[in-house]
């Protein structure tokens, strides 16, 4: 039989087949072929022993968190408490259009904002929809349930950003745990131990551990350069060009004339310098 692994605990595999949940282990033979077993993998499962006999192939897959086959990423962004980083942002969105997973922009806590931050929230959220990337807020029910109709979705983001709020808030009877944010460290506490995919009314989503940092181990400087959507509209002097001293480079002229975010080009030529470390 076939199915999807919904969730994995140590070395138990919960796959669902048909609507119906099942216990699995894998085979030994995954550890000698070096297969990892992921949340999101469809996989064969001989039902009578309860044992995972195959990986299918991936369409895609993240390693933080560790998923597959996934159709978008909802990136959570809380805008104050903890306090809003364009820099992870950028990081997530150009690690997840790298995997060829396609981003959604979700800014959360905006009600904790003052007039003048909602007023530079709001021409943020201009800025990355002019790029092309879709932004909603975690109170845009009704939109998120549009976008994401029928699809795989895995919603990632720094800790205590909102991830399993907004998940409840989707399907008030999973009563996901939530936790206040640490006085003491500033952000957010680990409520989310696993990955674990939920079945909501219109979509499936994955919920996630939260993280505070990223890198870009594994990562080429090609690829980093490809996952920032706004450098494609410009043809630079030289095919190899890398935005950053060489002559005749019109990115560098678009971030001059303020056609480029300096932030943006700025978070860009950091992930390029410490992509290693």
């Amino acid at each position: 039989m076939t199915g999807q692994i919904i969730k994995i605990i140590s070395n138990l595999y919960t796959v669902e087949i048909d609507n119906k949940t099942y216990d699995c282990r894998a085979r030994g033979k995954f550890r000698n072929e070096e297969i990892t077993p992921l949340v999101g993998d469809y996989c064969e499962v001989d039902l009578k022993n309860l044992y995972i006999t195959k990986i299918m192939a991936r369409k895609n897959s993240l390693n933080r968190p560790l998923i597959s086959n996934v159709d978008y990423a909802l990136v959570m962004t809380s805008v104050k408490n903890p306090e809003l980083s364009l820099t992870l942002l950028d990081k997530m969105l150009s690690l997840i259009t790298i995997n060829n997973i396609k981003p959604v922009i979700c800014f959360s806590k905006v009600d904790l904002l003052d007039k003048n931050e909602k007023r530079k929230l709001k021409q943020i959220i201009k800025d990355y929809q002019k790029i092309g990337y879709q932004v909603v807020l975690n109170t845009d029910i009704r939109k998120i349930n549009k976008i994401f109709k029928n699809k795989l979705v895995v919603i990632t983001g720094q800790t205590g950003s909102g991830k399993s709020t907004l998940i409840n808030k989707l399907d008030k009877n999973l009563n996901l745990k939530t936790d206040e944010i640490s006085k003491s460290l500033g952000r957010g506490k680990h409520t989310t131990r696993h990955v674990e995919i939920f079945k909501l009314k219109h979509f499936k989503i994955a919920d996630t551990p939260g993280f505070s940092s990223l890198d870009f181990r594994d990562i080429t400087n090609e690829q980093i350069k490809s996952s920032f959507l706004e450098f494609q509209k410009y043809t630079c002097q030289f095919k190899d060009c890398y935005h950053k001293e060489e002559t005749g480079c019109q990115v560098k002229l678009a971030v001059k004339n303020n056609k480029i975010s300096q932030s943006r080009y700025d978070n860009y030529l950091s992930f390029i310098r410490n992509r290693g470390k």
